[in-house]
């Protein structure tokens, strides 16, 4: 099982990564991985119910890689965690099948009540750098959650979610592929192209109303 694991996941660096250039240097060279491979020892030792080591465990890898994953956390396979440094995966996150993360992205809880808490993660998902998900949340499978963005809400599969708080930012999508950052190009454009054409809209109001208050100043003087 463990040389399974390992066997998938570099793999996936591989295919998605275009600096991974060989096996060797995804197994000796990316912190994701090496965070993933600990969390498979302190998760074994925590549904044993040897928390302390789990703990343990999991606190040295964190040294170790800049990466936080609690030993409670249900981790799929062939997840990517990419550049890695400042990743935060709380105790009762489930993370699907798939999954691409970048750095500082957090899997948070709200509340300080015992249970499920943190959120849950759908196969396929890219979530971009800096990314909050808080909650005991859903996001649906092959969603996309741009760089910076704070979720808080659910999230309907196969649709891009940007923004503080993050909202839908374009269709759902038939067919998956794969966006850098969680952030398509033109996702990230249409939302600064709608700011524009508001702006645009009052700036042509303001010129009217001051065309308007011209026309009846110069009136009241013709009038004097």
């Amino acid at each position: 099982m463990a040389l399974t694991f390992l066997r998938e996941t570099i793999r996936a660096y591989r295919e998605k990564d275009p600096a991974a250039r060989s096996g060797l240097e995804v197994l000796f060279c990316y912190p994701g991985l090496h965070a993933l491979m600990w969390h498979t020892l302190a998760h074994g030792l925590w549904r044993r119910r040897f928390r302390i080591s789990g703990r343990l465990v999991s606190y040295f890898s964190r040294w170790l890689t800049g990466i936080e994953i609690h030993p409670g956390a249900k981790i799929g396979r062939r997840v990517i965690i990419d550049h890695g440094m400042g990743v935060v995966i709380g105790e009762t996150a489930e993370v699907g099948d798939d999954v691409y993360m970048y750095h500082q992205v957090t899997l948070g809880g709200t509340t300080s009540e015992r249970g499920k808490r943190h959120p849950t993660i759908g196969e396929g998902v890219i979530i971009g750098a800096g990314a909050k998900v808080l909650g005991a949340i859903t996001v649906g499978d092959n969603a996309r959650i741009g760089a910076n963005a704070v979720v808080v809400q659910p999230v309907p599969a196969g649709v891009t979610v940007v923004g503080i708080p993050a909202r839908p930012v374009d269709r759902k999508r038939r067919t998956p592929c794969f966006d850098p950052y969680g952030t398509p190009a033109e996702a990230a454009l249409d939302p600064l192209l709608r700011d524009v054409e508001s702006l645009r809209a009052e700036l042509t109001e303001v010129e009217a109303r001051l065309a308007r208050l011209a026309a009846e100043t110069t009136g009241e003087k013709a009038g004097d």
